[in-house]
């Protein structure tokens, strides 16, 4: 794929926050795109400003009276009770908060623009999309629109076929999964923490043939990352053959992030991002979960540098330390932080032994379907 990269980004997520003690209550997107600014990496030329999604365009995949409960609890700032037993907006970790229909919205409308500037070919990064546990008519940990599928639909609807839907989020993708079972078109992949909410996601579990589920034990090294996708996942994508791929990146698959047990350092998601960019003729990169802002935020502007094939500088500039410095994250990490969170991008690589479930399970992918009577 010969065409420059492009960069989707939106001040929405400047200042956001789902509220006090909340997970999301720190700055991710926002410092991403602060850290390629800074770096010289983000000219105006290749930035695109995400839109905010039509309320039809979300009723693609949504339920519209879910969607119109969303719209009251921005205006009121408040929920009902019916609302709220129904649609799980203000429960379930989901809260109500200043942007809580807007923001999600413009996720999706950064994915859904992704999808209409690769309809022809190009790679997109998207760090604001990756929302992928939202259902139909129901909000779902942390996510209130299902930007993902959007953006697989929007790819379908152009009559792009077939696509790979990668997830590597430390959380099973059961939202894409669930709304492309038994879909001929759309192959979905999830590697993720074994016994982690939603607790769905075993390996047996192949969405009629649709899906793949990889569920990697505690401690997931770097060295098992490789030995996976290596032995399993891009053989599988590569017969396949994909027309389009779309990666959701998210971030607390590494060892800092406070809601998994994993083990990785940033390397590993840059190492694939390197093999899966000339894999397909189309490539959208969204974000995630991730917890950490230093950790969300050197990732996925690293991802960027992958993406165009930017070194990476050892030291970084003041201009790039000062955006990680002026970050603020509550959790007892953030009192004292190490000094490589401000001063590089790159983790120290995290290698370790591929231990016994890891290759039986890169095994077990590739075991073709069974008959359901024998499933």
């Amino acid at each position: 794929m010969g065409a420059t990269p492009l960069y989707i980004g939106s001040e929405i997520y400047r200042g956001s926050t789902y509220g006090p003690g909340h997970p999301l209550a720190i700055a991710r997107v926002s410092t991403c795109t602060d850290l390629c600014r800074a770096l010289g990496w983000l000219p105006d030329a290749v930035y695109r400003e995400a839109p905010l999604a039509s309320f039809e365009e979300l009723a693609r995949f949504h339920d519209p009276d879910y969607l119109a409960a969303l719209k009251r609890a921005e205006m009121w700032q408040a929920v009902s009770e019916a609302d709220r037993a129904r649609f799980r907006i203000g429960a379930d970790g989901n809260p109500v908060y200043r942007e809580v229909f807007r923001r999600p919205a413009t996720s999706a409308g950064g994915v859904l623009l992704a999808a209409r500037l690769t309809r022809d070919g190009g790679i997109v990064h998207c760090p604001g999309g990756g929302n992928h546990h939202a259902r139909p008519a129901r909000a779902a940990g942390f996510c209130y629109i299902n930007d993902p599928v959007l953006g697989l639909l929007a790819w379908r609807d152009a009559g792009i076929a077939p696509i790979v839907y990668l997830d590597i989020d430390a959380h099973h993708g059961d939202g894409v999964e669930d709304a492309f079972f038994n879909d001929e078109n759309v192959f979905t992949i999830s590697v993720h923490e074994a016994g982690r909410w939603p607790f769905t996601g075993a390996a047996a579990e192949r969405a009629g043939g649709a899906a793949r589920n990889l569920p990697v034990p505690a401690g997931f090294n770097d060295s098992e990352f490789r030995f996976l996708y290596e032995k399993a996942i891009l053989p599988l994508i590569r017969d396949l053959g994909p027309q389009a791929i779309m990666l959701q990146c998210g971030a607390d698959g590494l060892e800092e992030d406070p809601l998994a047990r994993l083990s990785l350092s940033n390397n590993a998601h840059w190492w694939l991002i390197d093999q899966l960019r000339d894999l397909a003729p189309r490539l959208i990169v969204l974000g995630g979960g991730g917890y950490n802002p230093y950790s969300v935020g050197r990732l996925w502007a690293g991802v960027w540098a992958t993406l165009n094939h930017f070194a990476l500088p050892e030291r970084l500039p003041a201009a790039a330390e000062a955006v990680l410095r002026g970050l603020t994250y509550h959790r007892a990490a953030g009192r004292n932080p190490p000094p490589h969170w401000f001063t590089t991008l790159r983790d120290a690589p995290r290698e370790g032994p591929i231990r016994p479930e890891i290759r039986t399970l890169a095994a077990r992918t590739l075991e073709p379907d069974r008959p359901a009577c024998y499933a």
